[in-house]
């Protein structure tokens, strides 16, 4: 099993579950400059766990994370983290419970041809224009997140930036890039978000 160690975390990986790469690492720093100890997390979409085990080893908070995977479930569950296996939001409690909601989605547009077997596919699939999971994420958000609470949400400019923003502005989320990382092919930006009041 390989093990990765990042801010104080050490991490197992699998070679069924997506690798963290700079999208992840991206997100946990930025996680790491928002998160005060004392905050409740959820985590969307954990794959092994990498962003919320650095964050638990760097703040007193309270995280839960979901993943569909099964094998990420499995994975995040051996690096400590407390998971659900579910669809995005189904089985977590909707009484507005979080300070902040991460999510990295599946965000690369994906056509047919381009697909992954197995379970692999819901960490990259991010359908024809990369946005597939990014509407119905809105669409619930604000059932779980705090009244003041916080979304951090990566995603790359592949999958339209603007378009996302266009996205969370119709949600009536107040949206910024607050951290940015130039990749060969891509920038990949997280974006935080807030209700309007």
């Amino acid at each position: 099993m390989v093990t990765i160690n990042y801010h104080n975390a050490k991490i197992h990986l699998s070679e069924q579950v997506y690798e963290p790469g700079e999208d992840s690492c991206l997100l946990a720093d930025t996680a790491l400059e928002l998160i005060r100890d004392g905050m409740c997390i959820l985590e969307i979409g954990t794959g092994t766990g990498f962003v919320s085990a650095v964050i638990e080893a760097n703040k007193n908070i309270e995280l839960i994370a979901t993943d569909i995977n099964p094998f990420a479930a499995r994975c995040a569950s051996s690096n400590g983290i407390n998971i659900i296996r579910t669809d995005m939001f189904k089985g977590i409690k909707s009484n507005n419970q979080f300070d902040i909601i991460i999510f990295n989605p599946p965000y690369l547009p994906t056509s047919d041809d381009e697909k992954v077997p197995g379970w692999l596919n819901y960490a990259f699939d991010g359908g024809v224009d990369g946005r597939k999971y990014i509407e119905p994420f809105m669409d619930q958000v604000t059932d779980y997140l705090k009244p003041h609470g916080t979304i951090l949400l990566l995603i790359s400019s592949l999958t339209g930036i603007e378009e996302v923003m266009g996205e969370m502005a119709r949600h009536k989320i107040e949206s910024e890039v607050i951290a940015t990382d130039k990749c060969s092919f891509e920038k990949l930006v997280v974006i935080k978000g807030k209700f309007k009041q």
